[in-house]
């Protein structure tokens, strides 16, 4: 069985890198998450979830440890997180465990910010991402509330403050997010 260091040697600019495939497994769970909530198996969704969170904290450590980390996971692994993120939003709102107003504001700061590096990509700009510290806070309060969310609705638990709370904070730093990154946009073109 080959060791860390040759399967970096195996691995290195390939596409097909351990934290790749754990990545690619990751979005390809979206499908799965989606139909679990929509078919109200909440609980199972919440697992999901869980694994979700883990498999991406497993796949950053290994592209670090393993030094195999390349533009194909360094795209791939938002890009999963988003796809889920979103899913999760939408679709819980679609089965009204989130509001509406919530999941569209989420969805359009995401939208907002592809949108203006698109634009500022065919204008010739050069486009540099670099996530702000509200965007962190942002993602964790919105990982949070799903999680939340998920294990409430799955094992028929209340906690209707906390879940409030949550919403709340969720909205105030989704905009605070949005509004920061079109601000330093702008600022800096």
């Amino acid at each position: 069985m080959p060791d860390g260091s040759q399967v970096r040697t195996a691995a290195s600019g390939a596409l097909l890198t351990v934290p790749n495939v754990i990545t690619f497994g990751r979005l390809c769970a979206v499908p799965l998450a989606f139909g679990l909530i929509i078919d109200r198996h909440l609980a199972g969704a919440f697992f999901l979830f869980l694994a979700a969170g883990i498999s991406d904290a497993i796949d950053g450590w290994l592209a670090r440890r393993w030094g195999n980390g390349n533009m194909v996971g360094a795209i791939l692994d938002p890009v999963a997180d988003k796809a889920l993120l979103v899913t999760m939003y939408v679709t819980l709102s679609a089965v009204r465990e989130l509001p509406d107003w919530l999941a569209i504001l989420v969805v359009f700061r995401d939208l907002v910010i592809v949108g203006g590096v698109i634009v500022l990509a065919v204008l010739g700009q050069q486009v540099t991402i670099r996530p702000l510290y509200i965007s962190k806070v942002n993602t964790t309060l919105q990982i949070v509330l799903v999680a939340l969310t998920l294990l409430l609705a799955g094992f028929s638990l209340r906690a209707p403050i906390a879940l409030q709370a949550l919403i709340w904070a969720v909205a105030a730093s989704t905009l605070a997010s949005g509004a920061a990154y079109v601000w330093v946009t702008v600022r800096n073109p």
